[in-house]
């Protein structure tokens, strides 16, 4: 089960990145088009997919051998001394938890009675800083943390 939701976790993350960044393109070539309901659309499908994502990880930080375990084996402190585990059980998760929290508010500044140019302006900004810590926050393969890992 714990392989499955990995394999899920890791092509998960792909889904999520293509909606953000057609998010983030819609709002960024707005200019001083309505908010659409594709607007929306694609907002609600990023929180969707961005929460599942959520909670497959919550699942496999404690399932897995990275996460909850490693804190209870070795200790927090020796966990934070090592870079690999400190990045699967603290900071990937920390890094994850805001950027999903920055895609929420974003999304529900969409939902404001404000001018729609002020909604993508809005959209655009907490999107994009939730992209950048998304980008941080995984463990892609070219990084150390990542070596030995598929790009899916």
């Amino acid at each position: 089960m714990y392989t499955g939701l990995l394999h899920l976790h890791s092509f998960g993350r792909w889904i999520v990145l293509i909606l953000l960044l057609v998010a983030i393109f819609k709002s960024a070539t707005a200019g001083n088009r309505p908010f659409e309901k594709s607007d929306r659309t694609v907002g609600l499908l990023l929180t969707i997919f961005a929460d599942i994502m959520l909670l497959v990880g919550i699942a496999l930080w404690f399932m897995g051998a990275w996460g909850y375990q490693n804190i209870s084996n070795r200790g927090m402190g020796e966990v934070m001394g090592d870079p690999v585990s400190r990045f699967f059980a603290v900071e990937h998760t920390i890094g994850m938890l805001v950027a999903i929290v920055l895609l929420h508010i974003g999304k529900a500044q969409s939902k404001k009675s404000i001018p729609d140019s002020a909604k993508h302006k809005r959209t655009f900004i907490f999107y994009l800083i939730a992209l950048l810590i998304v980008l941080a926050s995984i463990p892609w393969p070219i990084r150390e943390i990542g070596a030995g890992r598929g790009w899916f």
